[in-house]
């Protein structure tokens, strides 16, 4: 007999809800497909011991990470795109389009999304902590962000006296977003036009994650058309409803 499909996901100050782009891509292609889940929150230290006796470690940093789930056969499954490749196969209608040259265009470490992920870590590693994080997730935060930049993160932080150059580098990679949403925007909101796919729940995650940061309209102000964005999110609206449970 098969069990429900549990999600682990990262919480955040109440209201408890999804906030990180990576799960968003999890939850919202669960959503898409109708399968029946539930959350299991994890907080950021405790990552490692809910994973570790079901998987190995991944080979990059963090060996372990969200999102991650127990499938209804008991299977466990780490990172996102994994996530999406093993639902596919054991539930391929409605499709994904893992093969769509939208996605392509957007993941991976040159992908949109990666690129303006890097282009802004600044601003997401200041609201992450202040405005999202519960109490007991924040010092792994500040200990491991201060590892990767290589100062202790309240002086990395203390370096940006003025936000425009920042969010202006971001520009251009985030009219290639704009771009490619719009090639196919006189078919409808989605990458692919008329119908969702996973290129949507990549970047509708990411769209959701600056939302929750507070900063979704200034990010929105440099895409050169926040229209397309915000049709986008519309559309999605079906399957970002359930985001607390």
């Amino acid at each position: 007999m098969s069990e429900q499909i549990v999600l682990f996901d990262l919480p955040s100050k109440e209201p408890c809800r999804c906030w990180s782009l990576n799960p968003w891509k999890t939850r919202l292609l669960l959503n898409y497909k109708g399968l029946d889940y539930r959350t299991e929150w994890v907080e950021y230290p405790d990552i490692k011991s809910t994973l570790e006796p079901h998987l190995p470690p991944r080979s990059d940093w963090p060996a372990y990470t969200i999102p991650a789930v127990r499938l209804a056969d008991g299977t466990y499954v780490m990172d996102s795109l994994e996530i999406a490749r093993a639902i596919e196969a054991a539930h391929p209608s409605p499709p994904l389009h893992l093969d769509s040259p939208a996605l392509a265009r957007l993941i991976g470490s040159e992908g949109i999304a990666s690129r303006t992920i890097s282009k802004l870590a600044r601003v997401l590693l200041t609201r992450v902590p202040t405005r999202i994080l519960t109490d007991a997730s924040v010092p792994y935060w500040v200990e491991t962000r201060s590892q990767m930049v290589g100062m202790p993160l309240a002086e990395f932080q203390a370096q940006v006296t003025d936000w425009e150059p920042v969010w202006a580098a971001a520009e251009p990679v985030l009219h290639e977003a704009t771009a490619l949403l719009n090639e196919t925007r006189e078919d409808g909101p989605f990458f692919l036009g008329k119908e969702a796919s996973y290129a949507d729940f990549v970047w509708g995650g990411l769209l959701i994650f600056f939302d929750r940061m507070g900063e979704l309209d200034e990010l929105l102000a440099r895409t050169g058309d926040a229209e397309a964005h915000r049709a986008l999110l519309k559309a999605l609206e079906p399957w970002t409803e359930r985001c607390e449970f």
